[in-house]
Parts: C-alpha cells; sequence; structure tokens
C-alpha cells in the first residue's frame, strides 16, 4: 500500500511540475523525479501507510541541499540490480541524509513523501494548494484538450491519470505542511525537477 501511495502521490506531483495550464510535454506525462532507490533496511514495509509529519524549515532546507547529491548518487546506480542490497549505496545514501541534517535516510525519505504528498495538491499555475484530486482533475482537462499530444501518449496519460484519481492520496494530517512547502515552492519545484531531468 505505502508504495502505491508513493508512487500515486509522487506521480501526481512531477505531473504537477511538469504541466503547464495550456499544454503537457510530448514526453511521459507521469515521469518521476529522480530519487535513489530506497535501501530495504531503510524502508517500512511495502503495505505500511507512509508516516505523516509535521515538517519543519530545517527539513525542508536539508531537502534542498540533499537533491543534487541524492540524485547523482541515483544517477550512478540507478541500474544496478543489486542497489538495495550494495552497502556501499547504503552508506553513502546515509551519509548525504546526514550530511543534510536528517538522522538517517529513512528520515530523508519520508520527509520527501510528506513534501510530495503535499506538492500533489498545489496548483501550479496559481501556486496555490487547491488538493491533489482537484489539482489530477485539471491536468485529465489539459490533457483531453491538447491537440498536440500523439493519440498512444494521451491515451495512456489519461489512463494513468484516471487511475490515480481512483486511488484517492491520504488526507493531510499536518495542515501546517501546506504552507510550508507553499513558502519554499519555487525551490522545491526547481530542485525536483532538476533531478528528473538529471
Amino acid at each position: 500500500m505505502r508504495d502505491l501511495v508513493r508512487s500515486t502521490v509522487f506521480a501526481i506531483a512531477v505531473a504537477g511540475l511538469t504541466l503547464s495550464a495550456a499544454a503537457l510535454p510530448t514526453g511521459n506525462a507521469f515521469a518521476q523525479a529522480k530519487r535513489a532507490p530506497v535501501p530495504a533496511e531503510a524502508t517500512p514495509p511495502a503495505d505500511a501507510p507512509m508516516k505523516q509529519v509535521a515538517l519543519t524549515e530545517k527539513q525542508i532546507q536539508g531537502v534542498l541541499a540533499a537533491q543534487k547529491d541524492m540524485a547523482a548518487l541515483d544517477d550512478k546506480g540507478a541500474d544496478s540490480p543489486n542497489m538495495e542490497s550494495d552497502g556501499k549505496v547504503v552508506a553513502e545514501l546515509e551519509s548525504v541524509a546526514k550530511k543534510a541534517g536528517f538522522a538517517s535516510y529513512a528520515e530523508y525519505d519520508n520527509v520527501i513523501d510528506n513534501i510530495s504528498l503535499v506538492l500533489a495538491g498545489f496548483d501550479p499555475a496559481t501556486k496555490k494548494y487547491i488538493g491533489a484530486e482537484a489539482v489530477l482533475k485539471r491536468q485529465i482537462a489539459a490533457v483531453k484538450a491538447d491537440t498536440k499530444m500523439p493519440a498512444k501518449e494521451k491515451k495512456q496519460a489519461l489512463d494513468d491519470m484516471n487511475a490515480a484519481l481512483k486511488t484517492p492520496s491520504p488526507v493531510i494530517e499536518n495542515k501546517g505542511n501546506i504552507d510550508l512547502v507553499g513558502k519554499y515552492y519555487d525551490k522545491l519545484v526547481g530542485a525536483l525537477s532538476e533531478s528528473e531531468d538529471d
């Protein structure tokens, strides 16, 4: 369940980051920002719900500081089938997370999940929080209205977004996270978009 929530929330967030009010890029609408895979020992079981936390400015700044190094680690070993069991990669992930002020990579990863959950509800055109479902419905309308998108890509994007719509995002438990992520919205979008492009 946690993986489904993470992939749905992150796909919505990234789609929101890459969509403009008028059109979609011709690429995959659900391309995910590059993130280093989570080491097996640093993750809760796949069916565990995401642990929502009250975010702090220090955590947001830590994510921003670590993003470039995390993307570089992902580039180094993303295709490795042994990524989760590679002790060196795990040690590097832990090191980058700790350098950015986190107790562990697991804490960093959970903060990313919480940020992504909130970002999924921001309208990229207005930079205002409207909720993930409302953002997704606007994105569906934008795809339907896009006359330049190839039919096959449009169908796939609509199928993916309609499937995501059937799996609602969790309710944000810490409403203060909305204001905090909003305060850093441009920086977070920039950092996550950069890591997606790397």
